[in-house]
């Protein structure tokens, strides 16, 4: 099969790069299937990610507490630890809060990504049921059937993905506001830190993207291969025709090739990856000992900066997940720009009229000068075809492959039109 992939890759991502970030405007037509799909689940989980969202700083700030509490006590020669307890319940109820509070996520994640999964793939089904079979059968909009139906399990983590998003921006606002409240410098550290793997997340997912875009043929024709060489049907006309060193051949270059273009992609985003997290783990031991410095000079506690440590490094965490799912979602929306794409299809009037079929055929079917082309080629399958069946006559085509027998039977159900000339009658009636 020819490859019909850019001159470069290089050349295809750049222009996924620009338009990475513009297929997130797909995203507010997404939640609204997935509220239809259920909103009793869609607000269950959005209301348990907010609360969810705020546990990390209730717990460092408790935590906190525990740590300023427990020194205060060793200090006095009466102690008193009652406060202390206290303390330790709220940070027990908190975590335990949070826990069923995630687990209420995962719970209506998977349902209200079943439902959605089932709307979405009923409505491709109907959607493919409205088309024409010219369009069914072109090379350009099979493509686009396939990146909509491959896709449909994808669609539920971009879901998932982007409801964490939420969740994350509560919860780095809340933890930046803790580190502000006691040195709002850290902030800065943090961010340098965080922007070069950014970046690099973005780069490389509009690249993966391209790259995918570009072999859906290739990753067609793949499974189509696997299928026919290791199916119990097809595999005994596979044995009969020695074809099994041709296919295996074949699925082998097609599948190396792919790999060997994967293999570049990832070891490039490895590397790039594991350099500015180095970076970013440096700024983090650098924040380190800058807290450090206020304790021993007295500016700060041990509590607050148990309290500050946490914070920096759970904030540098969500920020590194915040940025990772943002490329992944920026990433994954283009995927669901494909699945858009295809059910805002065009729908011919063609394909929405359905030609009557009278209860009983009197007279039969008669085919006057029939001449048909396939749409985007010269050459004419059928030229100058006509013919009569009566009512009751049984016919058989024959002709080799490729001449046009199972076409004709298509024209005359009335899947394709004719190209030019050809009346159809049945009973008397112009079709």
């Amino acid at each position: 099969m020819a490859r019909r992939a850019p001159a470069s890759i290089k050349e295809q991502s750049k222009k996924g790069k620009t338009f990475s970030f513009s297929a997130l405007k797909t995203l507010p037509r997404f939640f609204k299937e997935i509220w239809r799909a259920s909103p009793k689940l869609f607000v269950t989980n959005f209301v348990a990610r907010l609360l969810t969202a705020i546990s990390p700083v209730a717990l460092l700030w408790v935590g906190k507490l525990i740590i300023d509490e427990v020194i205060l006590q060793i200090s006095l020669d009466q102690q008193d630890l009652t406060q202390l307890w206290t303390y330790v319940g709220i940070e027990l109820g908190i975590a335990i809060i949070a826990d069923l509070l995630n687990r209420l996520i995962n719970l209506t994640d998977g349902l209200i990504g079943d439902l959605y999964s089932n709307a979405s793939s009923e409505k491709i089904i109907r959607k493919t049921n409205e088309l024409t079979l010219e369009q069914l059968e072109d090379p350009d909009f099979y493509d686009k059937l396939e990146r909509a139906r491959q896709q449909t399990s994808g669609r539920v983590g971009l879901m998932s993905a982007s409801l964490s998003q939420i969740q994350s921006i509560i919860s780095i606002g809340s933890l930046i506001a803790g580190l502000i409240y006691f040195e709002p410098l850290l902030i800065i550290l943090l961010i340098l830190s965080i922007i070069p793997s950014f970046i690099n997340e973005a780069k490389y997912s509009s690249h993966r993207y391209s790259v995918a875009r570009s072999w859906t043929a290739e990753r067609r024709e793949l499974d189509y291969l696997r299928f026919i060489g290791a199916n119990n049907q097809t595999a005994k006309e596979v044995k009969l025709f020695g074809l099994t060193d041709y296919i295996a051949a074949r699925f082998r270059k097609l599948s190396g090739d792919y790999y060997e273009i994967n293999k570049k992609l990832s070891l490039k985003q490895s590397i790039y990856g594991s350099l500015f997290n180095i970076l970013g783990i440096l700024s983090y031991y650098g924040a380190y000992i800058f807290i450090i410095f206020k304790v021993i000079s007295g500016t700060l506690s041990i509590g607050e900066l148990t309290f500050l440590s946490g914070s920096f490094n759970r904030l540098r965490n969500n920020l590194q997940g915040f940025f990772s799912r943002f490329t992944a979602i920026s990433e994954s929306s283009l995927y669901l720009r494909d699945y858009f794409d295809f059910l805002d299809i065009e729908v011919t009037d063609e394909a929405t009229v359905y030609t009557p079929i009278p209860a009983e055929i009197k007279e039969g079917f008669e085919i006057r000068n029939v001449h048909f082309g396939y749409a985007g080629s010269d050459l004419e399958v059928l030229k100058g075809i006509s013919f009569k069946i009566r009512a009751g006559e049984k016919m058989a085509f024959v002709g080799q492959n490729g001449a046009g027998k199972t076409t004709l039977i298509k024209l005359i159900l009335r899947f394709y039109e004719p190209t030019k000339g050809g009346n159809f009658t049945r009973r008397n009636q112009h079709l």
